[in-house]
């Protein structure tokens, strides 16, 4: 396997720094990480990311939201001389009644803008096999691809049949696949509402139902040479990625 990150939710400064130094700790080979932009949190995915790699040795790829950019205003870490990749994501809509500012950008947009304006940064762009029907999604692929994406992050995966068939459109492109948790009923359900995830009849929401699916996926990821990502939800950081250091390291 080329790369492996780890993505960590920036609640605070000094909770992404304990969980920083956990990912230090327990996967010391690992040395990526992504950093979602939640509207929820103060933190800002870029100042998160800038926080991060002036204290400790990792490339951080933070969230850009495609949405939230004016026209003509700066880009979000286009003058981080720290950063040197970034991750443009479409972004979900502000809550009712919030009076958070959103623009009618598409992520291919976004990331010609900084391609051509901070030509330095390496640009990733976002694949959902789930959202709609896969000619529709490859089809704003190749936009994103056309525009200056060097490559893609996955949503999170749950079934290796459709893993493998992603990997055949995905065959010539540069892919973080995502790998992450879903634990009981209440948060399947979320997975099927929001993200439009189908799982398998017989997947496993235990939590050694998810780490064995996670070996599972990272040993057809390593098989093909690909890159991975780990997006650990609601489990203790340490014990998860504990229980994939060996696949992982080996």
């Amino acid at each position: 396997m080329t790369r492996v990150s780890v993505e960590l939710v920036p609640r605070s400064p000094e909770a992404l720094l304990t969980d920083v130094q956990t990912v230090r700790d327990v996967l010391p080979q690992v040395r990526t990480l992504n950093v979602p932009d939640l509207m929820r949190f103060d933190l800002r995915s870029y100042d998160a990311a800038s926080l991060v790699t002036k204290q400790a040795p990792f490339e951080v790829i933070p969230h850009i939201r495609a949405v939230d950019i004016a026209p003509g205003a700066p880009l979000p870490g286009a003058d981080r001389p720290e950063l040197t990749s970034i991750l443009v994501v479409a972004g979900d809509p502000p809550p009712a009644g919030s009076d958070w500012k959103v623009y009618p950008n598409t992520s291919a947009q976004i990331i010609e803008r900084y391609r051509r304006e901070a030509p330095h940064l390496k640009v990733y762009a976002v694949f959902d096999p789930y959202r709609r029907a896969p000619y529709q999604e490859l089809e704003d692929i190749a936009r994103k691809r056309d525009a200056g994406a060097c490559g893609f992050f996955t949503q999170p995966l749950f079934d290796i049949p459709m893993l493998e068939y992603c990997m055949d459109w995905l065959r010539d492109d540069t892919v973080f696949w995502g790998i992450s948790p879903v634990l009981g009923d209440k948060s399947r359900r979320y997975w099927e509402r929001v993200n439009h995830v189908v799982f398998p009849r017989d997947y496993d929401g235990t939590l050694e139902g998810n780490i064995a699916f996670a070996r599972r996926m990272l040993d057809v990821i390593r098989g093909k040479n690909d890159n991975a990502y780990l997006m650990p939800l609601k489990v203790d950081l340490a014990s998860y990625l504990g229980a994939l250091d060996d696949i992982i390291t080996g």
